[in-house]
């Protein structure tokens, strides 16, 4: 069946899911985690069933059920009933994006590890140590920084 026909998803559709997973798993996350996250931002309509995701991607129903439980893990989707219709049904989270660096605490992780590095070397002022204290100083000012964005960001569009 031609991807491009009615009712089945378009290659650029295709396309950007598939984006998705590449960005992803050079995040060192599953492809095809990227791939059914991607296809959630973009599908119609936004809920989509196991064997509806199997359909669009052209996967298994094992590596949906494997990646839908990762993405419902770190927060990014939503495992939801739909009122007549039986299975599992998946939609991307409101606030996903908004919540998903503050859920795993990215930037706190990052600098952490930049200060314990900063130890190993002696304290700051080592002679090795400028490039870990310029990394952790980033990742200590996106820490502070980002809540502030994501507030600034609610208040601008009211979400």
């Amino acid at each position: 069946m031609d991807p491009d026909s009615v009712g089945g998803p378009t290659s650029g559709e295709r396309q950007f899911a598939e984006d998705v997973g590449r960005v992803y798993e050079g995040f060192g996350v599953s492809r095809m985690a990227g791939r059914v996250l991607g296809w959630l931002l973009i599908c119609d309509p936004p809920r989509q069933s196991s064997a509806e995701l199997v359909a669009a991607l052209g996967a298994t129903k094992g590596s949906i059920s494997t990646a839908t439980r990762m993405l419902e893990a770190s927060g990014l989707i939503d495992r939801i009933a739909v009122p007549g219709r039986r299975g599992d049904f998946f939609e991307v989270r409101p606030e996903a994006f908004q919540n998903a660096h503050d859920q795993l605490g990215t930037m706190r992780i990052f600098r952490e590890l930049m200060d314990r590095g900063l130890a190993v070397l002696g304290g700051e002022n080592g002679p090795r140590a400028e490039r870990l204290r310029r990394t952790r100083d980033l990742y200590a000012f996106l820490e502070r920084e980002f809540p502030r964005l994501v507030e600034a960001f609610r208040d601008q569009t009211g979400r």
